[in-house]
């Protein structure tokens, strides 16, 4: 398939590996105490890393042009979109495992760098396919609109965090403890090293966030099968997950109708990467833009509008006096919660 080509030197992925390292680091030694955090904090990341994506375009636009620019924006704004629908799975999560506030952090500084690889992985393997099997495209395609569709239709099927397969290894292969012990992942039990319930939680969020990743990276992909400007927009996408995540997980139920633009913007996106192997080739990168732009203001506008939803269920981190799941009991009937997107 054509796409945007251009030669990155080695000295270009390592400096932006360096810099998604480094950022990374400050923000584990700014958040190295485990305590609540709030909104105005949040909000202020939240700026610092959206400013360092922008800025991130800026950088591109210097130095490759506004075509480069152009298309790293429309991945960045879509990974960004989808993000969000990760924001409430998330929430949902930690609420049902009831993990106290002042861990939250933690379980998502981990379960993002979980994500950068696992999505580094699919990048990688996504492009590679697309660039030696051009028909990948037409499946790539189907898929996104086959995931744009359940997104919009089927959003309220239930989910039960503590039957996933990965979830119930955890339990199987390495001992267990049902209960929090501080910010703790292991601790020692009568001489036994032993995992918390915490590390069930990571796991938890670990994989429900790699059925995220495959549709995400599908989708900047049907934007560009350009390697390093998909990673740069997944990177700096996925590195200000969390600080979205303490700015929206409270106000989540106002964005009732959100998943339709989200649904909406997968399905362009298969429709995008099934013409591109069609006489109509890649569609241009402004069109691209401008409908992701139409689409997430509409959708947000609608929801606004509506104002927030009756019932929708957890919206927020779970309380910290709440009495967490027994890992020793899988499969509780009751103990269901829905899943939007």
């Amino acid at each position: 398939m054509n796409d945007l080509a251009f030669a990155v030197p080695l000295w270009a992925w390592a400096a932006l590996t360096a810099g998604i390292a480094a950022m990374l680091a400050v923000d584990l030694l700014a958040h190295r105490d485990s305590h609540v955090i709030g909104f105005r904090e949040a909000a202020l990341w939240s700026a610092a890393w959206i400013a360092a994506g922008l800025a991130f375009g800026l950088v591109l636009w210097a130095w490759q042009g506004g075509e480069a620019a152009g298309t790293y924006y429309a991945g960045y704004l879509i990974e960004k979109a989808l993000s969000i629908d990760n924001v409430f799975v998330f929430a949902l999560v930690l609420s049902f495992f009831a993990v106290p506030d002042a861990y939250h952090h933690k379980v998502l500084f981990w379960g993002v760098l979980g994500a950068l690889a696992a999505r580094l992985v699919f990048i990688f393997v996504g492009a590679e396919l697309l660039h030696v099997f051009f028909w990948t495209a037409y499946l790539f395609g189907a898929f996104l609109i086959w995931t744009g569709w359940r997104m919009a239709f089927g959003h309220d099927q239930e989910v039960h965090p503590d039957r996933n397969p990965l979830v119930r290894l955890v339990r199987r292969v390495v001992p267990t403890d049902p209960r929090y012990h501080g910010d703790r992942f292991f601790v020692r039990l009568n001489g036994r090293r032993t995992a918390t319930l915490l590390l069930v939680v990571l796991v938890a969020v670990e994989a429900t966030d790699l059925v995220f990743a495959v549709d995400s990276v599908a989708a900047v992909l049907a934007v560009t099968t350009n390697t390093f400007l998909v990673w740069a927009a997944n990177a700096f996408a996925v590195l200000g997950l969390r600080s979205l995540y303490f700015c929206l997980a409270g106000l989540l139920r106002r964005f009732r109708y959100l998943h339709y633009g989200l649904a909406v913007l997968l399905a362009f996106a298969g429709v995008k990467l099934i013409l591109s192997e069609t006489p109509v080739g890649k569609l241009p990168v402004p069109v691209t833009l401008g409908v992701i732009v139409a689409v997430l203001a509409a959708s947000i506008g609608w929801s606004l509008a509506a104002g927030p939803a009756e019932s929708a269920g957890p919206a927020g981190p779970a309380e910290s006096d709440r009495t967490p799941p027994d890992p020793a009991r899988p499969d509780p009937a009751d103990r269901a919660v829905h899943r939007h997107g």
